[in-house]
């Protein structure tokens, strides 16, 4: 075996930070001390570690000296304890209004997993009746789970929802959180949602580009600009799920149950809205930007 050493890119603050929410984990579970194989701190590494490298978790098993069981139940542990902490729709659609902003951005992503089997009966379309994989994408021609989220008028990612099958487009899946519901209601605040043309016709309140339909002249000079503006404003929404998908890239490909895929969104966005809005007082002999982890590899 040869050892050697290696560093994760993330604070060591947010290190302390999970590892505060483990140990709050651990006194509700009345775990006794001295009962885990690795202290909260070490598992917050190994958390973080998955979440920020995608590191297979044999190779977690391995670095930690724990069984491969022993990862994933300290794997999902925190996964649920992390997506506990994240905000709530209506949390959000508030400090927003207060904030005083104008608008809010919605859209809807695919998080990749791996091929489930599962299967479903189309209801509408040209293809209804027929059997097709529930978690197969057709818009993106993979598997994976749908997530909503809302993003900050400069491309933050504020609010991410719980996850539902590939298969369903966006506006039905808005439509099952409660999504449109609670934009319109803080539409009649003054706080007005952006949206792009899968979220059509979804209520009032939710802007979205004027759309070409069959039969109908093309859209006027007046459409056309206001499309224009409104793809320039909708655009920076983006930014916040690829904020999140490139600083954590287990959220690139997910290899646990689909099921989960809610709550390692929502997990991520804990993490990053830590590393952006929340600094915490430096721990007396753990200073650094840079945390020090152990590697193992098989000669």
């Amino acid at each position: 075996m040869i050892h050697y050493g290696a560093t994760l890119d993330v604070a060591r603050e947010l290190v302390w930070f999970v590892a505060r929410v483990l140990h709050t984990e651990r006194r509700r579970r009345g775990t006794r001390r001295g009962r885990r194989a690795l202290t909260p701190y070490w598992q917050a590494v190994l958390v973080l570690r998955w979440f920020r490298d995608a590191t297979p978790l044999h190779r977690l098993a391995a670095d930690h000296r724990i069984s491969v069981a022993t990862a994933y139940r300290y794997l999902h542990e925190a996964i649920t304890a992390l997506a506990a902490q994240a905000p709530d729709l209506h949390q959000v659609l508030r400090e927003r209004h207060t904030r005083g902003d104008t608008h809010v951005i919605l859209d809807g992503t695919l998080i990749p997993c791996d091929r489930v089997a599962a299967t479903t009966i189309k209801t509408k379309g040209k293809n209804r009746g027929r059997i097709v994989h529930l978690w197969y994408s057709g818009k993106h021609r993979a598997f994976g789970g749908n997530i909503q989220f809302l993003a900050s008028p400069d491309g933050f990612p504020l609010w991410v929802s719980a996850v539902l099958p590939g298969s369903r487009n966006d506006l039905s899946a808005a439509r099952d959180h409660g999504i449109v519901g609670a934009l319109t209601a803080a539409a009649g605040q003054g706080l007005r949602t952006l949206a792009d043309k899968a979220y059509h016709a979804a209520g009032i309140g939710i802007l979205t580009p004027f759309k070409k339909t069959a039969g109908q002249p093309p859209l006027n000079a007046r459409q056309r600009v206001h499309n224009l503006l409104h793809a320039r404003a909708r655009a920076l929404g983006e930014r916040a799920m690829a904020l999140l998908k490139t600083r954590w890239s287990a959220l690139q490909r997910i290899t646990l149950c689909p099921h989960r895929i809610g709550h390692i969104v929502q997990a991520a966005l804990v993490l990053t809205h830590h590393e952006h809005h929340v600094s915490f007082p430096p721990f007396a002999g753990h200073g650094g930007c840079g945390v020090r982890v152990p590697r193992v590899v098989a000669g």
